[in-house]
C-alpha cells in the first residue's frame, strides 16, 4: 500500500512540475533557448507519469483506462497523425517534429494524450484545483520576470550576460516594444496569459463572495482579503504582461474569454447583481489603469496612448524623445518597408489551401509544412518585407493541420473541440452555483480559457505549455464536473489464486522492474539527444565565429551521440567544406581532397534519405559552392554540382526568388550566359525589386554582348532600387568613358 501510495504521489507531483516548470524553464546552451527545453522536460515527465502509471496498474493486477466523451473524437486524431506520418514527406520529421521545436510532431501528440489519459485515469478534482492554483503562481513568476524587460531591464539578459539591460536581444527580438519572458516569443506569452487571466478573474472574483469567518478568528478572518489582492495582483500583472506583448491575436482572445466569462456570470446569476457588477467595474477599471499608468492601451486603442500618462509628461518634457513606452506595433508597422503581419498571414494561409489540395486527406505529413508551402508558396510572398524567411508554421494551427495531416487530421481535431464543448456546457447546466460556488466559477474559467486557446490558434500556432492546456482543460473540467464514471473504464484483471490475491507476485515484480528499465532506457536517450543538440548548439557558435576545426569535433561529437538526426548531418557536411576550402588555399591537397570528400558523403547521404528537404538541399549548394572557391582545379565540377542542387531545390520552391536567382547565376557561372538571361528574368518577375537579380542580370547582358540592355538593367538599379549603389555607379562611369 505503502509503495502505491508513493506512486500516486509521484504522478501527482510530475503533474504539478509540469505546469510550474514548462513556463519558466529555457538554457542558452542548447541550440533554441526556450521552446526545445520546455518540449525536452515535456518528454521527460511524460514518460515519468506514464511507467508510474503502468507500474501502479501491475501492482493492482487491474490495467484501467477511464473512459471519457473524447475517446472516439481523440482515436481518430491519433490515428489521423500516424497514417499521416507513415505516407509523409519526411517521416522523421513527423516524427520527431521540426527540429528546434519538436512540438507537434507525432511523439509530442502521443505525449499529450498519454498525459491526458493518466490524469483521468490517476486524479482527482482536488488534484485539479491544486493544479490551477501551481499555474497561477508559475505565471506570476513568468510575468514579474517579463514585465521589467518591457522597461529595458530584462532579466534573461542578466543571466546571459551580466547585464541588467535588453542589450543581449537583436534587432528582431527587442523586448522593450514587445515583451516575451520566459516563453521566447510574444503571441506565446500572450497565448498563455489569455489562458490564465479567466482563472484568475474567476477565482478573484469567487473569493470576493465567500462568507467570512465567525469573529474571534482574527488570523483566519483576514484570508478573503488576503486572497483578494492576491487575485488581484495576479489579474493586474497577467494584463500588464499581455498588453506588453503588443499581440493583436493576444487582446481579441481575451476579450472573447472575458466577454465569455462575464456574460454567463450575469446569465446564470452566480452572484447577485450587485457583487457581480461591483467585480466586474472593479477588475476593468484596473485594466483601464494600468493601461493608463503604463501608457499602453491594447489593441485596437493603441493610437490612443498620446492621452496616456506617459505620454502627457513626455510632451512636457520633450516633443521629440521617443521611449519604449510609446513604440506600438503600429508604429513599428508604419514603415512602408515592413509588410503588416496581417497581411503576410493572408498569404501563407493562401498557400496552405493550395498545398492541402493537392494531398486533401491525409496530407503532405504531420509538421511537414515548410516543405509542403514551398511548392504551393504564392508570388505575392516575394514582395513581403518576409520574402526570404522560412516558414515552418502555417501561423495558423488548423489550416497547417489541414495541410500537413489533411481533411481526416482537421476533421478529428475539430472534433475533439466541438465534442467537448458540447459536453462542457451541457454538463455545466447540472451544477448548482448555490451548492458549489467554486466549482461552477472554476468551470466556466476553464471554457472561457479553452475559448482563448481556440482564438490564439487561429491566429498562430500551439506551442508546448498550450498544447498541454489544450489536451487537459478537458481532463480538468471532467472531473471537476464529475462528469466521468468511475465504472466505465477500458480495463482487464490480471489472473490471480486466493493464495496470491492480496501479495504482489514475482511476475508482477518482473513487470514493474521491466517498466523501469524501459522507462530508464527512454530518459536516457532523451538525455543523450539533449547532450547532442548542446554539442550541436555549440558547434554552430564556433562556426559563426568562423572556428571551423573546433565546430566539427561538436558537430562530430552531436552526430555520434545520435546518428540519425539529419540536422546534424547537414551541419557537419557544411563544416567539412568550409574546412577543405581552407585546406586547397593553404596547399594541403591532400588533407583537402579526404575532407571534401567526405563532405560530399555526408550531403549525400543526407539527401538520399532526406530528398524533400529544401533546407538540406540549398545547403548542399552551398557546399558545393564553397569546395569550388578553394580548389580552382576541379572549380568547375563543383559549380555543375552545385547547379544540379539548386534545380532540384527549385523542383521543391518553384516561386522561390532566391532560389531561382541562384539558379540563373549558378546558370551564368557555368558558361551558359544565354540560359542565365532566361532564369534571371523570371527571378526578376517573381520578384520586381530584386536587385541581386539585376545585378546577376546585368552581367548575363555583359557576357552575350547586349550592353545596352546591362546598362539599361544597371541604370534601373539606381533609378529605382539602390541610388547609391558605389560598384554600379563606376561600371557606368568606366562605359561612358
Amino acid at each position: 500500500m505503502k509503495l502505491q501510495n508513493f506512486l500516486n504521489r509521484t504522478i501527482e507531483y510530475s503533474f504539478y512540475a509540469l505546469f510550474f516548470f514548462i513556463p519558466l524553464i529555457f538554457t542558452d546552451i542548447t541550440s533554441e533557448l526556450f521552446e526545445l527545453p520546455k518540449m525536452w522536460l515535456a518528454f521527460g515527465l511524460t514518460v515519468i507519469i506514464t511507467s508510474t502509471w503502468i507500474s501502479k496498474m501491475i501492482l493492482e493486477k487491474n490495467f484501467k483506462i477511464q473512459r471519457t466523451p473524447l475517446d472516439i473524437p481523440i482515436l481518430l486524431f491519433l490515428t489521423s497523425q500516424i497514417i499521416s506520418s507513415i505516407f509523409s514527406l519526411d517521416p522523421h520529421v513527423s516524427w520527431w517534429g521540426y527540429y528546434s521545436r519538436f512540438n507537434g510532431g507525432l511523439l509530442s501528440t502521443i505525449s499529450y494524450l498519454l498525459l491526458y489519459y493518466a490524469f483521468v485515469s490517476n486524479l482527482a478534482k482536488k488534484h485539479v484545483i491544486n493544479l490551477l492554483k501551481i499555474s497561477l503562481f508559475s505565471g506570476l513568476i513568468v510575468a514579474l520576470w517579463g514585465i521589467p524587460s518591457h522597461f529595458g531591464y530584462d532579466p534573461t539578459c542578466f543571466i546571459f550576460t551580466s547585464q541588467l539591460d535588453a542589450s543581449c536581444w537583436t534587432e528582431n527580438f527587442k523586448p522593450t516594444i514587445r515583451i516575451f519572458s520566459t516563453l521566447g516569443q510574444p503571441a506565446w506569452l500572450a497565448a498563455y496569459m489569455t489562458i490564465l487571466l479567466p482563472i484568475a478573474m474567476a477565482l478573484g472574483i469567487t473569493k470576493n463572495q465567500e462568507p467570512t469567518l465567525p469573529a474571534g478568528r482574527q488570523a483566519t478572518q483576514n484570508q478573503p482579503f488576503i486572497l483578494i489582492t492576491y487575485y488581484l495582483s495576479l489579474i493586474t500583472l497577467f494584463y500588464l504582461s499581455l498588453v506588453f506583448t503588443n499581440t493583436r491575436a493576444g487582446m481579441l482572445s481575451f476579450y472573447a474569454a472575458d466577454i465569455l466569462l462575464f456574460a454567463v456570470f450575469f446569465w446564470k446569476k452566480i452572484f447577485s447583481f450587485k457583487k457581480l457588477m461591483t467585480a466586474f467595474l472593479t477588475i476593468h477599471f484596473v485594466f483601464l489603469a494600468s493601461s493608463f499608468v503604463f501608457g499602453v492601451l491594447p489593441y485596437p486603442a493603441e493610437n490612443l496612448n498620446k492621452y496616456t500618462l506617459p505620454s502627457i509628461l513626455e510632451k512636457n518634457n520633450s516633443t521629440d524623445k521617443i521611449t519604449p513606452n510609446n513604440i506600438s506595433p503600429a508604429n513599428k508597422e508604419s514603415d512602408p518597408s515592413i509588410t503588416d503581419s496581417g497581411n503576410i498571414r493572408l498569404i501563407v494561409w493562401q498557400g496552405a489551401i493550395d498545398a492541402w489540395k493537392e494531398k486533401p486527406i491525409f496530407g503532405w505529413g504531420v509538421e511537414t509544412f515548410a516543405y509542403a508551402y514551398y511548392r504551393h508558396r504564392p508570388l505575392e510572398h516575394n514582395l513581403t518585407s518576409e520574402w526570404d524567411f522560412l516558414y515552418n508554421k502555417a501561423h495558423n494551427e488548423y489550416l497547417n493541420l489541414l495541410t500537413t495531416s489533411g481533411i481526416f487530421g482537421l476533421g478529428s481535431y475539430l472534433a475533439i473541440i466541438g465534442t467537448f464543448i458540447f459536453v462542457a456546457i451541457k454538463k455545466s447546466k447540472s451544477i448548482n452555483p448555490k451548492n458549489n460556488l467554486s466549482l461552477i466559477t472554476y468551470h466556466l474559467s476553464l471554457i472561457a480559457s479553452y475559448l482563448a486557446i481556440l482564438i490564439t490558434n487561429f491566429f498562430g500556432f500551439s506551442v508546448v505549455i498550450i498544447n498541454l492546456y489544450f489536451f487537459l482543460i478537458p481532463a480538468f473540467v471532467f472531473l471537476l464536473g464529475d462528469f466521468l464514471n468511475p465504472q466505465k473504464t477500458f480495463s482487464f484483471f490480471l489472473n490471480s489464486s486466493e493464495k496470491t490475491k492480496n501479495k504482489t507476485t514475482s511476475i508482477q515484480w518482473t513487470g514493474v522492474i521491466i517498466t523501469i528499465f524501459m522507462a530508464a532506457y527512454l530518459l536516457i536517450y532523451l538525455l543523450n539527444y539533449l547532450l547532442a543538440d548542446i554539442s550541436f548548439a555549440s558547434g554552430q557558435r564556433l562556426n559563426r565565429s568562423g572556428n571551423y576545426p573546433d565546430a566539427y569535433f561538436s558537430f562530430s561529437k552531436a552526430a555520434k551521440i545520435v546518428p540519425n538526426e539529419p540536422i546534424y548531418s547537414d551541419e557537419l557536411s557544411m563544416n567539412l567544406s568550409y574546412i577543405a576550402a581552407g585546406f586547397y588555399i593553404q596547399g594541403d591537397k591532400e588533407t583537402a581532397d579526404q575532407t571534401s570528400t567526405a563532405a560530399i558523403s555526408t550531403s549525400d547521404n543526407l539527401i538520399s534519405t532526406h530528398p524533400n528537404n529544401l533546407v538540406f538541399w540549398k545547403n548542399r549548394v552551398r557546399l558545393f559552392y564553397t569546395l569550388s572557391l578553394g580548389d580552382k582545379n576541379n572549380e568547375k565540377r563543383y559549380l555543375n554540382e552545385a547547379l544540379i542542387s539548386i534545380k532540384r531545390a527549385k523542383e521543391l520552391a518553384p516561386s522561390d526568388a532566391k532560389v531561382t536567382n541562384t539558379l540563373g547565376t549558378l546558370t551564368l557561372q557555368t558558361g551558359n550566359p544565354q540560359k542565365a538571361v532566361e532564369i534571371l528574368t523570371e527571378t526578376i518577375k517573381l520578384k520586381p525589386d530584386y536587385k541581386d537579380a539585376y545585378l546577376s542580370l546585368g552581367l548575363a547582358y555583359e557576357k552575350t554582348k547586349e550592353l545596352d540592355k546591362a546598362i539599361e538593367t544597371y541604370e534601373f538599379i539606381l533609378s529605382s532600387l539602390d541610388p547609391n549603389d558605389k560598384d554600379v555607379k563606376e561600371k557606368l562611369q568606366e562605359w561612358e568613358k
